[in-house]
């Protein structure tokens, strides 16, 4: 069963999904690509993209722990019996390995002698993959446990996030190599160039999951206006929350880089512009019976386009990227037009793979 089947599908999701990965696709390529002469936070043009920027990790993530959940609470089947739990496993498992693989340091798989300590550090560096990865795992969890305690799902994922998010301060600064193998203490803050800890990004994840079970056990519910309306608000009343912790710590102490990167204000930014995406959406989406199908195709395959234009862009152990020729080098409109070239080569990929499964198909059938 799929978001896009039509007894279930929502439409907002399928093109919050799209919009995801694509506005990823286009965010990696410009941060790659366009020279540091062009990148000037007094125009608006780039504080605004600098902006969403900021703002595609907490879209992707909410929409991955939504979509998750939302086809687990489908089921209707209690936790060992849900097939979801063996695809989740099996989900975990593919993404953390995927998310070693790209950043595998080595051509010769048996010969390591000539990898450098940066790259071996940039291995072990958590990233997105993985991050979704145990994401997942952790959800499954807590659907695990909200089941043996007898409590709803949200009370279980809100508490969740609630832990992610509120401890990240603190374990964003706790040594903890001092205490653990480095590889392992990547996991928890970014000193060792981990981009995607799980403190505090699992939280957005649960966060989606929260609207995901909400989905699932309120089938009609996204057909309302009432639904988008208090996606809305909720939006804005964190933003609210944020815009005043963000006065109270201007008030007290300098703004600097250090309150981009560890306020907790910045966490009720995030999730309030997700909620506030999403009820947008979903009210534009009212009016829509149906979508086309390339949107669904491209929300579907998120995690090959994700690979892939990596793969383009940085390159791996057995690619070069393009990173090597073009990095920070090209002026505006040439890094516009490659960011959409690579959107379009993403979406061709995608409906290639897509034939090619319909002729297997009709070639077994």
């Amino acid at each position: 069963m799929t978001l896009s089947s039509k007894k279930n599908r929502i439409i907002f999701i399928d093109l919050l999904r799209a919009f995801a990965v694509l506005q990823m696709v286009q965010g990696h390529t410009v941060d790659v690509l366009l020279a540091n002469d062009y990148r000037d936070l007094n125009s608006i043009f780039f504080s605004i993209w600098f902006f969403m920027r900021g703002m595609t990790a907490p879209i992707f993530l909410f929409t991955s722990g939504t979509v998750f959940t939302y086809l687990f609470r489908l089921a209707k089947e209690p936790f060992f019996k849900n097939p979801r739990v063996k695809k989740g496993i099996f989900r975990f498992i593919l993404l953390v390995s995927l998310g070693y693989l790209i950043r595998f340091p080595s051509f010769d798989i048996f010969d390591y002698s000539l990898v450098t300590p940066l790259q071996w550090s940039i291995f072990f560096a958590v990233d997105v993959l993985q991050l979704i990865g145990f994401g997942i795992l952790f959800i499954l969890i807590g659907a695990f446990i909200s089941e043996k305690i007898g409590k709803k799902d949200n009370l279980v994922f809100s508490i969740a996030a609630i832990f992610f998010f509120a401890l990240w301060p603190w374990v964003a600064q706790f040594p903890w190599s001092d205490y653990m193998p480095v590889p392992i203490a990547g996991y928890f803050y970014q000193k060792h160039g981990s981009l995607f800890p799980l403190f505090p990004w699992v939280g957005f994840l649960f966060c989606g999951a929260m609207l995901g079970s909400y989905l699932a056990n309120n089938p009609a519910i996204f057909k309302t206006p009432q639904f988008s309306i208090k996606l809305g608000v909720w939006g804005m009343l964190l933003i609210f929350i944020f815009s005043v912790i963000k006065s109270v710590e201007i008030s007290t102490e300098n703004l600097t880089i250090k309150y981009w990167t560890e306020s907790i204000g910045l966490i009720f930014l995030r999730v309030g512009f997700v909620l506030i995406l999403n009820s947008l959406v979903s009210f534009i989406s009212l009016k829509l019976s149906s979508i086309p199908k390339l949107f669904v195709l491209i929300g579907r395959n998120t995690l090959l386009i994700y690979v892939v234009h990596l793969i383009i862009l940085y390159g791996s152990a057995w690619t070069p990227g393009l990173v090597i020729l073009f990095d920070k080098k090209m002026g505006v409109w040439s890094t516009i037009g490659t960011a959409i070239l690579m959107i379009v080569t993403m979406t061709i990929l995608v409906i290639a793979i897509h034939k090619l499964k319909i002729r297997n198909k009709e070639i077994i059938t």
